[in-house]
């Protein structure tokens, strides 16, 4: 089974690793590769806003498994460098019949606060198998 319900190409090329998904909450963890590195030597800040953008979508959709979500607006702020293993957290903080309003954290392996996102999300039936992907690009 996947650990997502579904196939996400870019999460597996990350390595993203699902540890909870359930009752609004997930926990992700996530160790960048050299190629995930920005100039600095630190996870680059794109990858740590997936991690975030994901932690938060699942968190959503852990209340509606049936359910795929995507992401409307998404605001992030980085408190400091993001090195080493990371663990992130999702939580969905309210939702409506058609939204889902989240909130993610990513943490170092000393337990530091790395970065910090608020999310909303809106829910979307998911295609079957056969038609996912079907007139799309990306």
């Amino acid at each position: 089974m996947l650990p997502f319900g579904v196939d996400i190409p870019f999460v597996h090329h990350l390595g993203i690793v699902v540890h909870r998904m359930e009752g609004g909450v997930s926990e992700l963890g996530y160790e960048a590769r050299p190629e995930h590195l920005n100039t600095l030597g630190v996870t680059h800040g794109g990858a740590s806003m997936t991690l975030l953008d994901v932690a938060m979508a699942i968190a959503a959709r852990s209340v509606t498994p049936d359910m795929g979500v995507v992401t409307v607006e998404m605001k992030t702020s980085f408190m400091q460098p993001a090195r080493g293993p990371l663990l992130a957290k999702g939580r969905l903080i309210h939702r409506t019949a058609t939204l889902a309003f989240t909130e993610g954290t990513v943490f170092d392996s000393g337990g530091r606060l790395c970065s910090q996102a608020t999310g909303t999300f809106k829910y979307v039936r998911r295609l079957p198998p056969e038609r996912r992907g079907a007139g799309r690009s990306g």
